[in-house]
């Protein structure tokens, strides 16, 4: 946990507290018999409450080594209800309220951010909490663009954050499993994997519609263009359906980022390429390529669709193994029942997502999905999404994270692939 100079994190909080005139830190009969002390616990603020923080929130909220000072969205009704439930756990009534989210990146008595906003806003929010000396959690997908992406590592980088990307499929233990028999070689040398998950994003053409009272919608919209609300995109007060954000290419990038951060994610864990990435990739054509393919350098080719099941399927020189959420099937079938031997490869054993994040924010050690995990992930992914928006293959240098030969002048090769590296933003949420 950070410290000023010359100041104790309990002497800095008790100081803060008396200053409002309400405690910040709640009783450790507030937090459960056996809870840690203030000093050793973890302080926390919460970034966009929508369904998967809410749910990210009572987690967080049943620990007794972590406490909850702070919540933030745009859309009142969202933030006053998560701090009701913050405050009803502790029985204080000192949880911060915030509708910007930079009031409470600002706060120095918090240690770590739980960010759960929409894609479009993960770079903005993560880079300013690093600045600001904030550990973060985001969820997944890491980003909107791949440039987003690498500044999100570089940030946290620069600014010796520990980092957590939401993909927590990595904290399985089907999915290390999987990855430990691929990597080990038990089905031969890796010829072909197929991961199965939706499909890109797409422009909105939504109608206008009134916006709903308590909901800050040009602060939703941030650093996207400016266009009307629309309740499918984001839903009014209460809840009334599932937001439908993810569909939209200003806001994300449609089932290719959604499942594809997590699905994506353990093909690039067993394929060993965490620090790299695809060469090239090609769209659909009705000839050679029926689904949209990657090739990698070492002749592995990844398609997404074109059989097997949901999840993803390795298939090597001497059988396969397929993964999904509580899944896990082998060809030959004995594969799955033999445990990894020691002189396997064995990977990264997670506690389980939060438990990693917290024990790293402790030892500030890199967590089983760091932020440079999570932005090679979802460089496959917005590859992905480019080579479908413009329909033409696309090859790419992933030490360098640069488009090879990228035609920009060339009408016959058609539209510009370098472009959608990145984003325009609007003012003031530039990287």
């Amino acid at each position: 946990m950070r410290k000023g100079p010359g100041v104790s994190r309990r002497g800095f909080l008790k100081g803060a507290a008396a200053l409002a005139g309400a405690p910040l830190v709640a009783s450790a009969s507030a937090l459960g018999a056996e809870a840690a002390p203030p000093s050793d616990r973890i302080t926390m603020g919460f970034i966009g409450i929508g369904m998967m923080a809410r749910g990210h929130l009572g987690g967080m909220l049943g620990r007794r080594d972590v406490q909850v000072l702070a919540v933030c969205d745009c859309d009142r009704f969202r933030r006053e209800e998560a701090a009701k439930r913050v405050n009803d756990r502790y029985g204080t009534p000192s949880c911060g309220c915030y509708n910007d989210f930079r009031d409470l990146a600002d706060r120095r008595d918090i240690d770590a951010v739980l960010m759960a906003p929409p894609d479009h806003w993960h770079a903005p929010m993560t880079i300013r909490c690093a600045e600001s000396g904030k550990d973060v959690y985001c969820e997944k997908p890491l980003s909107l663009t791949i440039r987003d992406a690498r500044a999100m590592v570089n940030a946290v980088r620069r600014y010796g954050r520990v980092f957590q990307t939401g993909s927590q499929q990595r904290s399985g233990r089907e999915f290390r499993f999987a990855c430990e028999m691929v990597r080990s070689g038990r089905i031969g040398k890796v010829e072909r994997v197929v991961v199965n998950v939706g499909g890109p994003s797409r422009e909105c053409d939504l109608p206008a519609q009134p916006v709903p009272e308590g909901l800050d919608w040009n602060l939703w919209l941030g650093p996207a263009p400016w266009r009307p609300y629309h309740a499918t995109i984001c839903p009014g007060n209460p809840y009334n359906h599932f937001p439908a954000w993810r569909s939209y290419r200003d806001y994300s990038g449609g089932g290719m980022t959604d499942w594809g951060a997590h699905h994506f994610d353990i093909a690039q864990w067993g394929l060993g390429m965490d620090d790299s990435g695809p060469v090239e990739v090609h769209p659909p054509d009705g000839k050679e390529y029926k689904q949209l393919t990657y090739k990698y350098a070492n002749g592995v080719v990844m398609t997404h669709g074109g059989g097997g099941r949901m999840g993803v399927n390795f298939y090597g020189t001497d059988g396969a193994v397929f993964v999904d959420r509580g899944k896990l099937e082998t060809e030959p079938k004995e594969l799955k029942d033999t445990p990894t031997a020691a002189n396997e490869v064995h990977l990264y054993n997670s506690p389980g997502h939060h438990e990693d994040w917290l024990r790293c924010i402790r030892s500030r050690q890199k967590p089983i999905c760091d932020v440079e995990i999570g932005a090679r992930t979802m460089t496959v992914c917005h590859l992905g999404n480019i080579a479908y928006w413009l329909k033409r293959p696309l090859k790419w240098d992933p030490e360098k994270e640069e488009l090879v030969g990228d035609p920009s002048a060339s009408l016959r090769a058609g539209p510009e692939a370098a472009r959608w590296l990145d984003r325009p933003r609007r003012q003031p949420w530039t990287l």
